[in-house]
Parts: C-alpha cells; sequence; structure tokens
C-alpha cells in the first residue's frame, strides 16, 4: 500500500492570503499568525503576498482570481465574521465558506479556509492567537501540507 502524506515544507513556495478588513483587530492577528507559520517552514517573507478585502463575502472571488492567476502555489483565505442579532451572519458565513470550497474544487491549486465564525467576540479573540492557538498559523500549515500533497499527486500522474 502507497500512502501519500503532505509535509509542511515551504522553501519554494510562494503563497497568497486574501483578508478581509471586518472585524479587522481580529484579523490582524490571524495575517500574523499565518505569516510567521510560513516563514518560519521556509516560506521566504517576499514569497508572501496579503491582500486585503472589504470582508468575507469578498474574498471568495479575489482568491479564484489569485489561483487562477497562476502565480501562487496556495491561497490562504482569513477572515472573522462574527454573530449578530440579525441573519447577516448566515448569508456572510455561509457564502464565504461556498465561495472558498468552490474556488478550491476548480483552482488546481489549494485554497485554504481560514475564516473565523465565531458567536462572540470573546471566542473570536480565543482563536486568533489566544488560548485555542491561532487559526491562521492553522490555514498556512494546511496550505503547506496540501501543496506539498498536491505535487505528490501530480508527480505520479
Amino acid at each position: 500500500m502507497k500512502m501519500l502524506q503532505g509535509a509542511f515544507i515551504g522553501a519554494g513556495r510562494k503563497v497568497a492570503i486574501v483578508a478581509g478588513r471586518f472585524n479587522d483587530f481580529i484579523v490582524q492577528s490571524l495575517i500574523k499568525g499565518a505569516v510567521d507559520c510560513l516563514v518560519r517552514h521556509g516560506v521566504k517573507d517576499e514569497a508572501i503576498a496579503v491582500v486585503r478585502v472589504p470582508g468575507a463575502f469578498e474574498i471568495p472571488p479575489v482568491a479564484q482570481m489569485l489561483a487562477e492567476s497562476k502565480a501562487y502555489d496556495a491561497i490562504v483565505c482569513l477572515g472573522c465574521v462574527i454573530r449578530g442579532d440579525t441573519p447577516h451572519f448566515d448569508y456572510v458565513a455561509g457564502e464565504a465558506a461556498k465561495g472558498i470550497a468552490r474556488a478550491a474544487a476548480t483552482a488546481g491549486v489549494p485554497v485554504i479556509f481560514g475564516i473565523l465564525t465565531a458567536d462572540t467576540i470573546e471566542q473570536a479573540v480565543e482563536r486568533a492567537g489566544t488560548k485555542a492557538g491561532n487559526r491562521g498559523a492553522d490555514a498556512a500549515l494546511s496550505a503547506l501540507e496540501m501543496t506539498d500533497l498536491y505535487a505528490q499527486i501530480r508527480a505520479r500522474s
């Protein structure tokens, strides 16, 4: 039996991070965690592009464009949607998830979902670098792993 599994190899990789500005005090921590993780795993700072968009809803089309450009080995999507008193949360979070999944399925490079969906600000803060780790760093690790896995699969084809 042959098992394929990606490794966290950043050397020679180019990664784009698409990040929403909405809830920026949280998203900045996600970006910092993602960039730190990528650099620690060998991605050169100049090989990381951070592209800012207004909010989570705008992330998928930009991620799709970046993926289709073939300029990057992976796209990391970061944002934060916090539930409020209206159904706005459900629409934004749902459409962002669907759009990123669509981009991931069609782009030919890993497109990673790193958007926090939280009921409270406290939950978001916990996931952006305090008690529950940093989900931006987690998304960056997923990008590296999937990039290596894609390369292995292509090499076998």
